[in-house]
């Protein structure tokens, strides 16, 4: 199974310390969040990454060129990262979707327990790593989950609806190209270029079905503003 990080946005909620440097690069408890993702990664099983790059690309493949890193790293450039949402970067990654693969957000940090738990057995087809609901944090992507499948995921799923939030890691265990074909149906939509990647979960759960993998172990944190940053230390017991 390949891992896919979609590290190409700008980061302008984190400004002023994406000011100079990509994202995926700004160091949270002493260490980039890329270095953190790969590493959990590794401990995971994964093997190989594919890194989608947009904004300062160059200083994420000098990183991956001059760093040692615990599992093979590749770069894949989008150069629609500025005028495009995050479907954009699974675009230019879909030739890395054709085979059993683990899709990930660049902008979250994880315990190794996380994604282990995910990736130990993955289910067959489609699966969204899910977290239950404990009252909604701004800018969650609410998922809605019945009999241990996903049946609906949005940023204004109604609250009523709303049983779960996603952690942004999706599997893939097959080679049917699924995955693939609900990427060109939704993108192909008007406007669908502004679609969040979570667009084409809902597209799968509404046909061939997603099963909710449901997260019990590790802590794990979006990085979206300066003030994330501190609540990982929190939640690591190392506070600024």
């Amino acid at each position: 199974m390949k891992a896919v990080i979609l590290s190409a946005g700008y980061g302008s909620r984190l400004l002023p310390l994406t000011m100079e440097i990509p994202k995926c690069l700004v160091k949270v408890q002493g260490r980039e969040i890329l270095l953190q993702q790969l590493t959990a990664l590794a401990e995971a099983g994964i093997e190989e990454a594919a890194v989608v790059v947009g904004y300062r690309h160059r200083q994420v493949r000098r990183f991956v060129a001059e760093r040692a890193l615990p599992l093979r790293v590749s770069t894949v450039f989008n150069p629609f990262w500025s005028v495009s949402n995050s479907i954009g970067s699974v675009w230019v990654a879909r030739a890395h979707l054709l085979e059993p693969f683990c899709l990930l957000n660049g902008d979250t940090v994880f315990e190794q327990a996380v994604l282990s738990e995910a990736l130990r057995q993955p289910p067959p087809g489609i699966g969204l790593v899910v977290e239950a609901t404990r009252g909604h944090v701004l800018d969650d992507m609410r998922v809605a989950v019945a009999e241990g499948r996903v049946t609906a995921v949005a940023k204004d799923l109604d609250s009523a609806r709303t049983t779960h939030r996603s952690l942004g890691v999706i599997t893939s265990t097959g080679h049917d190209g699924a995955y693939a074909r609900a990427l060109e149906t939704v993108i192909e939509r008007d406007s669908g270029h502004a679609a969040y990647h979570h667009a084409i979960v809902a597209e799968l759960a509404a046909t061939v079905g997603v099963t909710a993998i449901e997260h019990h172990a590790g802590n794990w944190q979006e990085i979206d503003r300066p003030e994330d940053i501190d609540a990982w230390g929190v939640a690591q017991g190392t506070p600024a």
